[in-house]
């Protein structure tokens, strides 16, 4: 895990019309590479032939890898979602623990042992049967080896001392201490047969020969063409209704809009709130603005630090002053950007717990959220020793309060984001340098903390234990990014023994208010501004495909779910005759490419790997 590949959602680009895409289709079965185009040149005339049974989901996600042990990327995790069923599964209704592998749990009095008793019968994808000594495997490596086998997982064993399997139906996981969160939750199990036979099993990608337990499987993965998904007829629950999960890959979310209004897909998620906009009315085409459970925030770098307490990095030493960070918070119109960027499909940020859990949730009207107030931040910063120079920015014993932000060159909002915050730190004599840099650049420069400020954000579990893990001392990387992964190179050993408190506090109303401290401590330091937790904006054609199931259950998401619930529940809508819009077939657009080609030279329209944040999981 790598804390250069937290950053937050690539967010399409912002544009009132919705433009098209030119699509060359390469081969039967092969995922078209899209470019921009004009919505006239093609919209209706894009048509590659679908199976009835074939979910089509357009994505730009990038894959990091399928390994479970390993994978942090938004995209790979919710796929391995559905290949790989975990003890305990996230219920869809309100996202509590429910079951998985485990039909039935129970505790110990003291709190110190969980029981799991599994349901028999249950197979693999490869008809080998699923018993504990699977779980006690996946669970051992990552107990055994943290820094590569729990890479991705980890910080959830940490408290385990012993996991057993006294028989093939019963797992016992003894604790070293007591602790809130079901030990079961959020933890792919893998088959150990096919795994323990790996030669490299921390470095295997996890792409081929796959064997799993969930809905579906992962039958073949192009890079930056398309992810191919079977349906699994050994899931526990029940084979799902359609046979196939295809993800193609488009360069941008405009063309993907537009292939969605042609028929070419069946469904998109990350839209804009003027591709909404642009969709609604559309015939065929449903729109679910779900809530989320994801934010936004400016990351900052308040001095990045390996575990051992070693700094490493460019970052202005300005911003290790908590002050100084705190008058950035209180100087920015967070409410105007919300409104300006997002136009109503957001709602206002406080922590990085979004208002979708208000169990957890940091209120609005906490004591220590700060109001806007530019005069009192200018005070602030005056207070801390930068005064305002001639040229109106401030300095302090000689250097000046000079700040880089760095803004992902392909994201329109990014972008604007930096528009608005220049003037608005201007104001509080601060110069921003905006630096609008590509997605494996900015990566790379966040992994060797050369950064400043950058845009990030994550998807948030029901349970907060693992987000609050993340922020700990321990979960920092080290200089090279090898290690656990941390949310925003955060260390404070108050905010340490906060989280350890609120992990053993059996007591649900306690627990709450210890996770709310944590997160007024976070707030406080301020390693990160909470800009707004945005709604999940997606869209289907209803005219193939219905039953979808959100998550939560009351006005919630379909893709990107704590779980498998959205697409595992899809049924083909009745009569459905599959890619019969009438466009060009497959053989049409071949003829156009080799026209294209033979008249203008060989040209690639080549996908960018990004590893934006609507990657991070």
């Amino acid at each position: 895990m790598t804390m250069s590949r937290i950053r937050f959602p690539r967010l399409p680009r912002m544009v009132t019309a919705v433009a098209a895409a030119t699509v060359l289709a390469l081969a039967p079965g092969v995922a078209p590479i899209a470019s921009a185009a004009t919505e006239e040149s093609t919209e209706g005339a894009i048509d590659a032939p679908a199976e009835e049974k074939t979910l089509r989901i357009a994505t730009a996600g990038q894959i990091d890898s399928f390994n479970p042990f390993t994978t942090i990327y938004l995209t790979s995790t919710g796929i391995n979602r559905y290949v790989y069923e975990n003890l305990v599964q996230y219920d869809a209704k309100d996202g509590s623990p429910t079951e998985g592998l485990a039909e039935s749990w129970e505790t110990s009095e003291d709190g110190m042992t969980w029981t799991f008793t599994l349901r028999e019968g249950m197979k693999w994808s490869d008809d080998e049967p699923i018993t504990a000594e699977d779980v006690v495997y996946t669970y051992t490596q990552m107990m055994e080896d943290p820094a590569g086998m729990g890479a991705a997982n980890g910080s959830l064993v940490q408290n385990f001392d012993t996991v057993e399997a006294p028989d093939d139906s019963t797992v016992v996981i003894t604790l070293t201490e007591p602790q809130a969160p079901n030990p079961g939750t959020e933890i792919p199990v893998v088959p150990e047969h096919v795994w323990s036979a790996k030669e490299d099993a921390v470095g295997d990608p996890g792409d081929t020969d796959v064997v799993g337990s969930g809905p579906f499987v992962l039958e073949s993965y192009e890079p930056n063409q398309s992810i191919t998904l079977k349906a699994n007829p050994n899931f526990w629950r029940g084979a799902p209704q359609i046979d196939t999960i295809q993800y193609i890959y488009y360069t941008n979310s405009d063309a993907q809009v537009q292939a969605l209004r042609s028929g070419e897909v069946d469904f998109i998620t990350g839209l804009t709130p003027e591709q909404v906009t642009a969709l609604e009315g559309a015939d065929n085409v449903e729109i679910n603005a779900g809530t989320g459970r994801r934010y936004t925030s400016i990351s900052i770098n308040s001095g990045a630090e390996t575990p051992e307490g070693e700094s490493y990095g460019t970052g202005n030493e300005a911003l290790t002053d908590v002050a100084v960070r705190q008058a950035l918070r209180q100087g920015i119109d967070i409410d105007t950007l919300r409104e300006q960027v997002m136009q109503g499909y957001a709602d206002p940020a406080t922590s990085f717990i979004p208002s979708a859990f208000p169990k957890w949730h940091l209120p609005e009207d906490d004591e220590a959220i700060l109001e806007h107030d530019v005069e009192a931040a200018k005070q602030t910063l005056e207070d801390a020793g930068w005064t305002e120079g001639a040229d109106g920015i401030r300095e302090k014993d000689g250097e000046k309060l000079s700040l880089r932000l760095l803004v992902d060159s392909a994201s329109q909002p990014e972008q604007a984001i930096g528009e608005f915050l220049g003037p608005w730190l201007a104001d509080l004599g601060v110069e921003l340098e905006v630096e609008a840099s590509d997605a494996d650049t900015i990566s790379s420069r966040t992994l060797a903390g050369d950064y400043d400020m950058y845009i990030t954000g994550w998807s948030i579990n029901p349970d907060p234990d693992y987000q609050l893990g993340i922020n700990t001392c321990a979960s920092r990387p080290d200089a090279e990014g090898n290690g656990p992964s941390s949310q925003d190179g955060y260390c404070n050993p108050e905010f340490d023994e906060l989280y350890a408190q609120q992990h053993t506090e059996l007591d649900e109303g306690a627990r709450e208010e210890l996770v709310r401290e944590a997160l007024r401590l976070n707030y406080t330091d301020t390693a990160q501004i909470a800009l707004w937790y945005p709604q999940a904006l997606e869209a289907y054609r209803s005219d193939r495909f219905d039953g979808f199931t959100t998550q939560p259950e009351a006005d919630g998401m379909i893709a990107g779910q704590a779980g498998y619930w959205g697409f595992y529940t899809v049924e083909p809508v009745s009569g459905e005759s599959g890619g019969e819009s009438g466009g060009l077939g497959t053989g049409a657009w071949i003829g156009i490419g080799i026209a294209v080609l033979a008249g203008v030279g060989v040209v690639i329209f080549a996908l960018t790997r990004r590893k934006s944040a609507d990657d991070r999981a």
